[in-house]
């Protein structure tokens, strides 16, 4: 069995060391502040912040959420205190921690997305998460990372004033996952975060309507694992850059798999909800893993997958 002490648990992200491949996933985790009451944020490889907008947001009316077999649907609508009260109150708390800080930024236009990584890059966070799953307003609402010429023109726009490493976050609602991720890199992402919420819907059958106000909402959980671990895989197998998988993960055992598909690091979101303590849980069940298999670098698994 390997020695705990000569195992390596960190990881490079787009020259950005993670003490280890397990952090957590925005719109999950808020601004860290609520679960620094069950366990110490600096056990943690990263944590990406709650997604942020130009101004603050409230978000959609309730209900927001609701249960699914095996998941829930959420439409909160990135609520948020926008981006100067995160840079200015929640920046300096989340600092006092030894984890590496993700900021989440999303637009409705170009020129919005444009702002938010100029004014983020010139905050104290190490990396840039571009949540392009946003509607463009002036295409008629349609996401940003649905098809790969918008997606290469927000991402090469944005780029141009990114000072930090620029992960774009990837929607699974698409025909073809590895089109868009090219695109993406292709106009200049550094990494890949993948995949964000799948769209889904419930309805009331007492009362015939839907049960959240938006009508449709994301999926997220461990029901949506298996999607997850298809498009990372097929994303690993288009593009050569960092991978953060996430969609479903629960345990220690789904990181792996995760990064056997060929993420580099893993985000672990709804499986917090119930139960707070999911990421430290999660990371003692890798270092079982790692041991058992003797595998003294984590890194050994990312894309190490047998066909």
């Amino acid at each position: 069995m390997q020695d705990a002490k000569k195992m390596n648990l960190a990881v490079d992200f787009c020259g950005v060391t993670l003490k280890n491949p397990i952090t957590v996933a925005s719109g999950t985790f808020g601004f860290g502040e609520e679960y620094g009451q069950f366990f110490d944020l600096s056990a943690l490889g990263g944590i990406s912040v709650k997604g942020l907008t130009p101004h603050e947001r409230l978000g959609n009316p309730a209900p927001r959420i609701a249960e699914t077999p095996a998941g829930m649907l959420n439409c909160v609508g990135l609520q948020n205190p926008g981006i100067d009260r995160f840079i200015t109150e929640e920046l300096p708390r989340l600092r006092q921690h030894d984890t590496a800080v993700i900021a989440n930024v999303s637009g409705n236009t170009v020129e919005e997305y444009c702002g938010m990584v100029e004014k983020i890059s010139d905050a104290d966070v190490d990396l840039i998460e571009m949540n392009i799953s946003c509607p463009n307003v002036k295409c008629g609402g349609m996401a940003f990372g649905t098809q790969p010429q918008m997606v290469e023109e927000v991402v090469s726009a944005a780029r141009r004033y990114a000072k930090k490493p620029l992960i774009v976050k990837l929607s699974p609602n698409v025909t073809d996952i590895a089109e868009i991720a090219r695109a993406a890199v292709g106009a200049g992402a550094d990494a890949l975060s993948l995949i964000n919420t799948l769209l889904g819907m419930r309805i009331d059958v007492n009362t015939r309507r839907p049960i959240l106000s938006n009508v449709m909402g994301g999926l997220s959980g461990p029901a949506v694992l298996p999607v997850a671990v298809r498009m990372v895989y097929q994303v690993r197998q288009a593009v050569n850059v960092p991978i953060l998988g996430m969609g479903g993960i629960s345990t220690g055992l789904d990181a792996v798999e995760m990064m056997l598909a060929g993420a580099n690091a893993v985000a672990i979101g709804a499986a917090i909800f119930r139960d707070p303590l999911c990421p430290v849980k999660a990371l003692a069940q890798l270092k079982d893993y790692l041991a058992a298999h003797n595998i003294e670098d984590v890194s050994e698994l990312s894309g190490g997958v047998t066909l």
